[in-house]
């Protein structure tokens, strides 16, 4: 098992589904407010809107929930969300890049400093591991969406540049720039995605054992659990067999 893709799984086995929903609705809400806020509120008009609305509507957030985040955005009351990006190093010289929206930088900056401290790892500079990833447009679909022979046609007349298929779903990658048009050609051809965004992807991963994996597990979940961290990424390998066992714990 391998990269960020983890989190949402570890969650769910660890039986938190109800308090991860809640968490993942508030960070949605916060992605959605911030692209209205930036850009036009009309989600046809703002593409980081639409793919923000498209992404709550795939993890069945309620529509009276992504108006209300809209509607946020241009009251008085929407906060003075900054973007911050974060580098590090976790457990076994694993490579982390921390997304966040926050209004209090000096706030995330201690949490996520205090996170790595606390699990093994060491906060760098900005741009101290970045270029170990690379910035790509991630869609993805369902299992029930078509066989991968369909989604790879799909994707290829998208103009995406990947796609990888097994039991658990596709995962189409393009270049970041292109996210939009090939998340809309793929719509026409296999309907809504599950999940639509820009991400960071490991150019290379990085094999961890069975301790060091616990510890970085718990940098994860802790970066992941802070209400101002939208998402995190790492480059780490670790064995199905041994990720079985961490989770089941």
């Amino acid at each position: 098992m391998a990269g960020h893709s983890q989190f949402k799984n570890i969650m769910h086995r660890k039986g938190r589904q109800d308090a991860a929903k809640s968490k993942l609705f508030s960070k949605l809400a916060k992605e959605i407010t911030v692209a209205a806020k930036m850009g036009d509120p009309d989600s046809a008009a703002n593409p980081r809107l639409r793919l923000a609305v498209q992404n709550a509507r795939a993890q069945s957030m309620p529509k009276d929930k992504i108006e209300r985040a809209i509607r946020k955005s241009q009251g008085g009351e929407a906060e003075n969300y900054q973007e911050v990006r974060y580098e590090g190093y976790g457990p076994g010289g694993v490579a982390v890049i921390v997304e966040a929206l926050t209004d209090n930088r000096n706030r995330t900056a201690s949490a996520v400093r205090a996170a790595f401290t606390k699990n093994g790892g060491t906060l760098g500079e900005t741009g101290s591991v970045g270029f170990m990833f690379d910035r790509v447009g991630e869609v993805r679909y369902a299992a029930e969406a078509g066989d991968a022979e369909k989604v790879l046609e799909a994707a290829i007349e998208a103009g995406a540049d990947d796609v990888q298929s097994d039991a658990n779903g596709h995962v189409v990658t393009c270049a970041f720039e292109d996210l939009g048009a090939v998340s809309d050609a793929l719509q026409a051809r296999l309907g809504e995605a599950e999940e639509v965004k820009a991400v960071w992807k490991p150019q290379n991963l990085t094999p961890v054992g069975e301790k060091e994996a616990a510890t970085l597990l718990k940098l994860l979940d802790t970066l992941d659990e802070d209400e101002d961290v939208q998402n995190v990424y790492a480059n780490f390998d670790v064995a199905d067999e041994v990720m079985s066992r961490l989770t089941a714990a």
